[in-house]
This record gives structure tokens, C-alpha cells and sequence, in this order.
């Protein structure tokens, strides 16, 4: 495991990944600065504990909305051309918010919307930014590069409440939201300037629908992925507490200003960068449910002394620990589902991690802010550590997956086979029938074997799934599936990994036939006249068909 250390420099061999992470460090601060404003903003201009809870919804609920769409977009278009397009529209709502600010004409409101629309430009571009990560650099440092990542992410989320508290208390709210607009400039030019490549695919894009449609299906069909999602969103619910009642703490426990409220946050920040560097020596030594477990606990502990201290520098310690755990868990979140994810889906599976951790943000942005409001800052807190230590119980029953070596790469077997009928992309629907020959001894390993299959079918994107045996000759076993399409059935084998190959090379050693086990591609066809059917009842209809 000590090899993983030195690497973690690695990626800034590549030019294109080089150049746009200082780029997008330069970017994230401004986010950062003009956060602080909006919310140090509201706590000015509204008086509900509620309201300056909501600036934190306000940017975490776009991308539970919209990451699933924004995924699938990632996984679709030209990722550099998305990357582009959100950044320059959050260029624009930036300028547009520092205008309303200079002129003085914003209301508690009107400051909402337009977090809520820089976050939603930050939802679109984030699955295609992650995904892009494997484009910029080699497999063997992608690791490296999302940590390196989660580190600028960080280092601006310490360094950026800080220099933004300072901003504010200079230059008022507005000055933070003209720095904000003016720090997208050196991204837009890095990411505009970027050589990249598309992959050649020679099938046509998925309709988005559809490609919503497979990763869902993919995502709910992988038991892995599954409790990841549900980790993740407790942990948003949970550890949001933090963040969206600071403004009320550093205004109203501690009787600070903007200052105050920025060391607060740069305690937290400072807290995600030591996690960030623990991180790879952590998950060498411990597994990844122990670090997730922790991370539960020692921020439930946090939760705990920020409700009953009044001390700057206690809270800044608590907040230094709940930062450190904030990144270990989500990075690590992160991680697993972009090493247990086929290229095909990644964007598609991180885009619905995102949206259960940023649902989880959303809501408990607006819960907290509401127990506050009707009860006290201290029993929030409370509340919060309490959904931390059922979020740390629930690892009794859905543990966490480690990183087993799944090789995700395409199989590459299947070959397109050559149809006799003239069949274009959208010919369908297609039937796959394969028949196996399995001895009496083998059937309940066949059976075991062929649930696994179901799974891998489906996610794929295959419907129907059957199998059946022959009365006449028990050892005779058929496993048929539909796909819509031609291009589907074509798009449902290219999507097979190396590591389900093992399910069908367990399946082909136990065929007792010789060579392969046979396949026979059918399109459907309806017998009756178009016109019948309006008399034929549906059951009568079936026995028409031959």
C-alpha cells in the first residue's frame, strides 16, 4: 500500500489536468468568497434562523434536482463542450448577482434564487468534470487525481471563508460576489483552449430518457452501489447541520461578524485538508466501513460540543474534526463508486451518489434551520448527532464495499453478428434465446449461476428475462430476454465487464454440449392485420400469432 503515497503528485504530469486544476482552484475560491457573502447577507437582511439555513439548501438542492440529468449528459455529450457551457453560465448569473448587490435592490428571496441557479450550473458541471478526470489522465492515477481534486476543493474551502470573511467586512457582500464573477475567467479560458478527444463510438447517442432509464436500472440492480447511496445520504442529512447553522452560531452564540464567521469556516476547511492527507495512509490501514464508521461517530462528537459551547476557539476545534471527517467520508463515497462503476455509467452512478449525499444536504439544510427556528441552535445539534450515530449503526447491516479488484474494462467478446435480414438500428423487438445442456448433478450450481446472470442482464439494459426447461428433455435449459432494439441489443453486450466474465465462463464449463452454448437471434413479428385488433380481444390475439 506505501506506493499509493508518493503518487499523489502524479497527475500534475499531465498538461490539460495541470492546467485546469489551477484553474479551477482560482474558480472554487471565488465560490467560496462569494458563498460567505450571500450567506453572511442574509443573516443582515432577514431575521429568521430558517431564511440563512436556506442560503445552504439553496446551493446543495440543485444538484439533487439535477445530477441524475447532468449525469447522463456527462456520459453522452462532449464533456469538455458541458464544462464550457455551466461554467459560462455561471459566469453570467455571477455577474448578474453582483450587479443587483452594487445597485443594493436584493431581497431575502431574490439572494435564494440566485444561489440556487450558480448551484445549479455547479450541477451540471460536476459529473462531467468527474468524469473528465479519466480523460486527463491515465487509469493508475485516477485515484491520485480525484484526491488531488478533493485537495484544491479543500484548500479554497479553508483558505476562501477566510479571505471571503475579510472581503465582506471590507468591502460588504457585494465586493465578494464581483470577485466571485471575476475568478471564472481563468477556467473558461484553460477549459476552451483543452484538446480533447471524444471517444469514437460507432452506435448512435442514447436518447436521454433512455440513458437515465440504464443508469437507474444499472445503479438499482448493483447491491453495492445501493448501500453506498444510502451511507452517503445520511451523511449529508447529518453533517449539513455544521455548515448551514454557522452563520447563527458565529452571529449569535458568539456575537461575531463576518470575520468570525470566516475563521469558522476556515477551521473546517483546514479540518477537510488534514483528512484529505490522512486519507490514503487511513484507508491502507483501516476498512472502509471502519473509516465511514468513524467519520459517523467523530462528527456526531462534533455535533455535540458545537451545541453546548460558546467558545470561538472550542468550536473552531470541533469544526476542525467534523471538516476532516466531511472529506473522508465523501471522497471515499466517491471513490467506490467510481472504482466499482463500468466507464460506460460512471458519470451516470456518481451523478446519483451525488444526488443521495446533496438530498441528504437539501434537507437537513432546511430541518436543522427549522428546529432552530422552533426550539434552539442546541437541539439541532443534538438532533444532528443523533441521525450521525444511526448513520454510523446502520454499517451493522449494509456494510460498506471495499475495493475489490473488479476489472471494469468491456469484455470486448461480443462481435456484432452479421444479420441475413436487412435490419437498421431501430428494427426490434429482439428476441435472444440461448440454449443450454446441463447434467442433472450441475443444476442447482446452473440455477445459482443463472440468478447472477438475471442481474447482469438487467442492469444492462435487457427486458424480459426468462428461463425455462424442457419437459422433454430436462437437461435442456433456455434463458431468453427482449431488447427493444437492434442498436439496444448491440449497446446491452458491449456493456458486459471482465469481471462478469466469470459468471459466463463458470455457465459455458458446465454446458455439455460441444462448443459454445447455441444462440439464436429472432426479431418479432405480429401476425394479424393491423385492423383486427380493435375485435380481437388481447387473449384471443396471442393465439393468432401462428
Amino acid at each position: 500500500m506505501n506506493k499509493a503515497t508518493p503518487s499523489l503528485f502524479a497527475p500534475f504530469a499531465h498538461t490539460t489536468f495541470r492546467n485546469i486544476w489551477f484553474a479551477s482552484i482560482a474558480s472554487n475560491l471565488g465560490t467560496n468568497i462569494q458563498n460567505v457573502g450571500a450567506a453572511w447577507m442574509m443573516t443582515s437582511i432577514s431575521n429568521s434562523e430558517s431564511m440563512v439555513a436556506l442560503v445552504q439548501a439553496s446551493t446543495t438542492l440543485p444538484v439533487m434536482l439535477f445530477a441524475l440529468v447532468a449525469g447522463a449528459i456527462a456520459d453522452s455529450f462532449d464533456r469538455r463542450r458541458v464544462i464550457l457551457a455551466a461554467q459560462g453560465f455561471m459566469f453570467a448569473v455571477s455577474v448578474a448577482l453582483a450587479l443587483a448587490a452594487v445597485a443594493g435592490v436584493i431581497t431575502p428571496w431574490m439572494l435564494l434564487a440566485f444561489t440556487f441557479l450558480i448551484g445549479s450550473g455547479n450541477a451540471l458541471n460536476n459529473p462531467s468534470w468527474q468524469a473528465a478526470v479519466g480523460d486527463m489522465v491515465p487509469r493508475s492515477d485516477v485515484p491520485g487525481a480525484v484526491t488531488v481534486n478533493s485537495v484544491g476543493f479543500n484548500i479554497t474551502r479553508s483558505v476562501g471563508p477566510a479571505v471571503g470573511g475579510t472581503i465582506v467586512a471590507i468591502g460588504g457582500a457585494a465586493a465578494a460576489f464581483v470577485v466571485n464573477a471575476l475568478s471564472y475567467l481563468g477556467l473558461l479560458t484553460v477549459v476552451f483552449r483543452w484538446k480533447f478527444v471524444p471517444p469514437e463510438n460507432p452506435l448512435p447517442r442514447e436518447k436521454m430518457t433512455t440513458a437515465i432509464g440504464a443508469g437507474l436500472r444499472y445503479v438499482f440492480m448493483s447491491p453495492n452501489i445501493l448501500k453506498v447511496l444510502l451511507r452517503a445520504f445520511l451523511f449529508g442529512l447529518a453533517t449539513v447541520s455544521a455548515l448551514a447553522l454557522l452563520p447563527l452560531v458565529a452571529r449569535d452564540v458568539i456575537a461575531g461578524g463576518p470575520q468570525t464567521f470566516g475563521i469558522m469556516l476556515g477551521a473546517f476547511g483546514i479540518g477537510a485538508i488534514g483528512g484529505a492527507f490522512a486519507n490514503a495512509r487511513l484507508r491502507a490501514a483501516l476498512s472502509n466501513e471502519a473509516i465511514i464508521r468513524a467519520a459517523f461517530l467523530v462528527f456526531g462528537a462534533s455535533a455535540v460540543v458545537m451545541s453546548l459551547s460558546t467558545s470561538l476557539i472550542i468550536d473552531c476545534l470541533a469544526l476542525f474534526f467534523a471538516g476532516a471527517c466531511w472529506v473522508m467520508a465523501l471522497s471515499l463515497f466517491n471513490t467506490v463508486v467510481q472504482l466499482t462503476t463500468p466507464r460506460w455509467v460512471v458519470g451516470r452512478a456518481l451523478s446519483l451518489y451525488q444526488t443521495a449525499a446533496f438530498g441528504g444536504m437539501a434537507g437537513g439544510s432546511w430541518l436543522w434551520g427549522y428546529v432552530a427556528e422552533n426550539l434552539t441552535i442546541t437541539h439541532a445539534f443534538l438532533a444532528a448527532a443523533g441521525v450521525a450515530a444511526f448513520g454510523a449503526a446502520v454499517g451493522f447491516v449494509f456494510k460498506m464495499p471495499a475495493f475489490e479488484s473488479l476489472n471494469l474494462d468491456p469484455l470486448n467478446r461480443f462481435r456484432t453478428p452479421e444479420p441475413a435480414l436487412g435490419l437498421v438500428a431501430r428494427s426490434g423487438p429482439i428476441v435472444v434465446e440461448t440454449r443450454f445442456v446441463i447434467a442433472a448433478e450441475d443444476t442447482q450450481e446452473f440455477l445459482r449461476l443463472m440468478v447472477e446472470r438475471r442481474r447482469i442482464r438487467l442492469r444492462d439494459g435487457a427486458r424480459k428475462w426468462a428461463l425455462m426447461r424442457d419437459i422433454e428433455e430436462p437437461d435442456v435449459w433456455f434463458e431468453t430476454y427482449h431488447a427493444p432494439t437492434w442498436v439496444d441489443y448491440v449497446r446491452h453486450n458491449q456493456r458486459r465487464t471482465q469481471a462478469d466474465a466469470d459468471n459466463f465462463d463458470r455457465l459455458r464449463e458446465l454446458h455439455r454440449e460441444d462448443g459454445m452454448p447455441r444462440v439464436r437471434r429472432m426479431i418479432e413479428r405480429q401476425a394479424i392485420p393491423p385492423r383486427d385488433t380493435i375485435f380481437n380481444r388481447p387473449y384471443d390475439a396471442h393465439h393468432h400469432h401462428h
